[in-house]
């Protein structure tokens, strides 16, 4: 009995998927009747581009609909997509799906929005947890809303936000793994600032720029970023810094932060090391106010502190200040705190 309720819940979902694909061919036919149709004034075109921004969205959502109750789809994305299930079972049901199962990937819409949504479920919400606990916003950034999904990793090994870093293993640039959820190719940059860089002079703190990269190609199937493997010319403004602290001095915080650049224009690479030429005092506000267009999109965050390996990095890297140390300051004395005693013989 149960297998016969199985089948007769496959041919619902079947039925289902077959009625959504009408649909959504009937969406298509719509939307390419819009854009055949000309505008005769300026009004009528906004009209029509919001239309059609609107019936996109709708087919996206149709396109959607048509596989979210598939256990085929469910299957290989709990498996981590790509793979066909160990048993497969080659009814007609799936051996009508079988071509789309083996070059199922985030090009498809479904994938793209379950891993959306797994991704907001918990690792999203930790991410925000951190930005918040170690005041990014407003420390870097005014506002961040973080759409696109940000792995860090030094080597092979994987860095959860807010984690400490030795500086042994900072020393060599970092590979992000970045993970957008809508479709399409688009450019973004990347920068890497420390906020807590004591300013002795002025009994205070300034931040640091540790990397610098534009115009680097994204989409959801292409989310690996070597820093490393970059182009120096057609993309690095500022090259990798390790990352550091002095001894006696708090930990410091790192911050990763990706920013969408407006559509495929790239940014010219040239023009901007000409004004990004200190490091000191380097504010992701600055280029915000400069650049207009970028759009923060994704964030991450690690931690580094003074240990016995950071002052070789130091040296090595020709950085200033290997031998400082920083030490408390002791209070002034008050004479109020403790009486005399002899008052009191």
């Amino acid at each position: 009995m149960p297998y016969q309720c199985f089948q007769e819940a496959r041919k619902v979902l079947a039925a289902d998927r077959e009625e959504k694909l009408v649909q959504i061919a009937e969406q298509r036919r719509r939307i390419a009747k819009w854009q055949a149709a000309p505008a005769q004034t300026q009004r009528e075109e906004g009209s029509k581009k919001g239309r059609l921004v609107a019936m996109q969205k709708h087919l996206e959502d149709l396109k959607i609909l048509a596989d979210i109750n598939d256990p085929v789809i469910r299957k290989r994305f709990e498996d981590g997509m790509g793979r066909l299930p160990p048993s497969f079972d080659l009814d007609p049901f799936y051996l009508q799906r079988l071509t789309f199962v083996r070059s199922g990937d985030m090009d498809r819409p479904i994938y793209r929005y379950l891993a959306d949504r797994k991704w907001r479920s918990y690792d999203r919400k930790l991410l925000m947890q951190r930005i918040e606990q170690h005041h990014l916003v407003p420390d870097i950034l005014p506002h961040l809303n973080p759409t696109a999904s940000v792995s860090i990793g030094f080597g092979r090994r994987n860095v959860q936000p807010g984690q400490f870093v030795g500086s042994v293993i900072s020393k060599l640039p970092l590979h992000l793994n970045i993970q957008v959820f809508d479709k399409g190719l688009r450019l973004v940059t990347i920068a890497v600032v420390d906020p807590d860089v004591p300013d002795v002079a002025n009994d205070s703190f300034t931040s640091r720029c540790h990397y610098l990269a534009v115009n680097i190609p994204l989409s959801p199937t292409n989310r690996s970023v070597p820093l490393r493997s970059l182009n120096e010319e057609k993309h690095i403004v500022q090259s990798w810094l390790p990352p550091f602290a002095q001894k006696g001095a708090p930990y410091h915080r790192l911050a990763v932060i990706v920013l969408q650049q407006n559509g495929e224009s790239a940014m010219d690479v040239k023009d901007l090391r000409k004004w990004q030429t200190k490091r000191e005092g380097w504010r992701l506000k600055q280029l915000l106010t400069h650049h207009k267009e970028l759009l923060p999109v994704g964030a991450g965050l690690f931690r580094t502190r003074w240990d016995e390996g950071t002052d070789g990095v130091m040296e090595r890297a020709g950085l200033a200040g290997v031998n400082m140390e920083f030490l408390r300051k002791k209070g002034e004395k008050n004479v109020y705190k403790k009486k005399d005693g002899a008052r009191y013989r």
